[in-house]
């Protein structure tokens, strides 16, 4: 993200942080907490994070990892990791057509609002789409085709997710207020299940690279997590957001990071920005930057 987007007080800032982070010896910096902490503090709002390398937690790189943040769209992660992992176990096929009609298109819904004259997508298009794309109607037409929220939630805990929880389809989903449980997952949560989907836990090879290049194929978190990241870093993403009246503004990500001769590098962060606003603001995308740099030092 260039300086341009930030005023001369938050670039300041955000080098402080960066400066203070690299003085630190190692990776195991028992002081990033306290790091994330300050960051959450000077930018206001609420921050969660939770760093896995594999399944070990790295040590000072959480924050508020226990508590619950809104799902917002980094459950169509989940989502496409379910898919898959269904075709394989032979419960659902990925050439499998799914019919729809203008009934089924909501807000944000590129792929499936494109291909309305055709009137269906496969199940594996429907998956990229709302990996890729984020888009709506596809994470709608899948949960229908799975059995609803409550379903994809049983699936989850089949998975070994006991927290993370979906209870309404797009858009409605957004609309989490304080202290609400549905459709809530926390860092730790979302972490340690992103991290097995990348292990022979959940899902065979086969669908972990199909996976993969369709994290590291999306875009749309390109002035998140990755954008703080260091540009070698193989990694991908997924992204969620919500601009909803009387909400804070929700900005999260879920990286992976891809290492050569080693388990990849998870990373879930969720921040609420500091009040409502009518759009998404770049100093707020800009928070979840600083802790992928925070990481990457």
């Amino acid at each position: 993200m260039s300086v341009g987007h930030f005023s001369r007080r938050h670039v300041l800032a955000l080098l402080a942080v960066s400066a203070a982070h690299a003085a630190l010896p190692g990776r195991a910096r028992a002081h990033t907490a306290s790091l994330l902490a300050e960051l959450e503090a000077r930018h206001g709002g609420r921050l969660g994070v939770q760093v896995l390398d594999g399944d070990s937690p790295l040590p000072g790189l959480d924050h508020r990892a226990d508590e619950r943040f809104a799902l917002c769209s980094t459950f169509k992660l989940l989502l496409a990791a379910v898919v898959l992992r269904e075709a394989a176990r032979g419960r659902l096929q990925l050439d499998e057509p799914l019919a729809f009609g203008a009934a089924d298109l909501v807000a944000h819904s590129p792929v499936v609002g494109a291909q309305l004259e055709r009137g269906r997508l496969t199940v594996v298009e429907l998956a990229e789409a709302a990996q890729l794309t984020s888009d709506n109607a596809a994470a709608n037409l899948l949960l229908r085709r799975l059995g609803g929220p409550a379903a994809f939630t049983a699936l989850l805990r089949e998975m070994g997710d006991t927290e993370t929880r979906l209870d309404r389809i797009e858009p409605a989903m957004n609309h989490v207020e304080a202290a609400d449980l549905r459709d809530t997952t926390t860092p730790a949560a979302m972490a340690r299940t992103v991290a097995r989907l990348f292990s022979a836990d959940l899902l065979d090879e086969a669908a972990q690279q199909r996976l993969k290049g369709w994290m590291i194929a999306t875009r749309t978190g390109l002035r998140r997590l990755r954008g703080g990241f260091p540009v070698d870093w193989q990694a991908g993403d997924k992204t969620g957001t919500a601009v909803i009246a009387g909400q804070p503004n929700r900005h999260n990500d879920v990286a992976v990071v891809w290492r050569p001769g080693r388990a990849p590098l998870v990373v879930a962060a969720f921040y609420e920005a500091p009040g409502h606003f009518p759009s998404m603001r770049a100093e707020d995308d800009a928070v979840l930057a600083e802790v992928g740099r925070l990481i990457g030092t």
